[in-house]
């Protein structure tokens, strides 16, 4: 914790940067001041990508639409080729590659072709990151109203597109089981090589979804025992893509008691999704679920210095506020919850992702 005298300096430093930094004279003076330049332009164009970044989102948005990002993978493209694919005229075209290249997603090469950026390509290795930018269109209607966002939660797109969002467990589950599937890979990548599943004999996935992660530990741990619980229609779902190796349950948690029979519950990204009171009845029932010594493993993007990082941290905040239930918690907020509820040997596990997932886990006490 900060001393009082570490705090004082650092709010005295604070106001005078700010004084500098809102006084035009500054600014005039270090724009004239060579050594200053470079600062000021790395500054400027921080500031100045901050104010029109939602340009940035729109334009990424606008080529996978067209799976201009996919092609580009496939070998450098003309303005010309984009626009006689995607319906575009070459002016067009060519503003769409310019402004991709701006950013990274693209790059100009000779004679007026592009190939893939050094961030399209790793946008193209990740099939989550795309299904992330089609969902995300919901979400930036949402935000055409940020204010209107901030005063209420839900009641928009985004709410409407989950329907556990909005208490209406009988939902069509398609879209959003979809998306879970798409973007779950990355996650179950960072779980698996942080998480040691020595000890456990069977596992079960609350809120799996089709059993996208179930399905990845069983390619990693082909003799552990799966089970997996999610709502009736979403495990129907499953019992299409895991049953030949998973015991598929369905219920509405926490109202429904969770099966027994697993010595470990995974949590993937489930607790962010919704409120404390129903986190902590979930975490009664999987107390009530597990043997004495059974584990619990939370994986999902959390809140602070050691989870998805800021940028991250405002995506998420923003994000639960439009779906109307949920939030980012910290590592230690988790960890105090599963206290209450009766699990020790808590511990936060760090992962190669933070921005998929960070860890915590702790075991059942009695």
């Amino acid at each position: 914790m900060q001393s009082g005298w570490g705090t004082g300096w650092r709010e005295a430093w604070i106001r005078r940067r700010n004084s500098w930094l809102s006084d035009p004279r500054f600014h005039r003076f270090a724009w004239a001041f060579p050594p200053f330049r470079p600062i000021s332009r790395n500054r400027a164009d921080a500031l100045f990508g901050l104010v029109t970044g939602f340009t940035f989102s729109q334009l990424i948005a606008a080529g996978v639409e067209v799976g201009l990002f996919h092609a580009l993978a496939r070998g450098p493209l003309t303005a010309g080729d984009v626009a006689r694919t995607a319906d575009l005229s070459p002016q067009a075209a060519e503003d769409l590659l310019e402004g991709l290249s701006a950013i990274g997603m693209a790059e100009r090469l000779a004679a007026g072709r592009y190939a893939l950026g050094v961030h399209g390509a790793a946008f193209v290795a990740d099939p989550g990151l795309e299904a992330m930018v089609r969902h995300n269109q919901l979400f930036y209607a949402d935000l055409a109203d940020p204010l209107a966002l901030l005063r209420t939660r839900g009641g928009g797109q985004v709410a409407a597109y989950w329907p556990y969002a909005q208490d209406r467990p009988d939902g069509e589950a398609d879209a959003y089981s979809e998306l879970m599937a798409a973007s779950q890979p990355a996650v179950a990548e960072a779980v698996l090589a942080a998480f040691d599943f020595a000890g456990v004999g069977t596992l079960m996935d609350v809120g799996g979804g089709e059993g996208a992660f179930i399905e990845a530990v069983h390619r990693a741990h082909p003799g552990l025992g799966l089970m997996l619980f999610d709502l009736p229609q979403v495990a129907a779902r499953a019992t299409a893509r895991v049953g030949a190796f998973a015991k598929v349950h369905s219920g509405i948690a926490p109202a429904d008691p969770l099966p027994a029979g697993a010595d470990c519950v995974s949590l993937v990204r489930v607790v962010h999704d919704h409120d404390d009171e129903m986190i902590l009845a979930l975490f009664d029932r999987i107390h009530t679920a597990l043997p004495k010594g059974g584990r619990i493993l939370i994986a999902e993007p959390m809140a602070g210095p050691a989870g998805a990082g800021a940028l991250g941290d405002v995506y998420f905040r923003l994000y639960m506020r439009a779906m109307g239930r949920g939030r980012p918690r910290s590592p230690a907020e988790l960890m105090s919850m599963l206290q209450s509820r009766g699990f020790g040997q808590l511990q936060q596990i760090p992962t190669r992702n933070p921005f998929a997932a960070q860890l915590v886990t702790g075991r059942r006490d009695g």
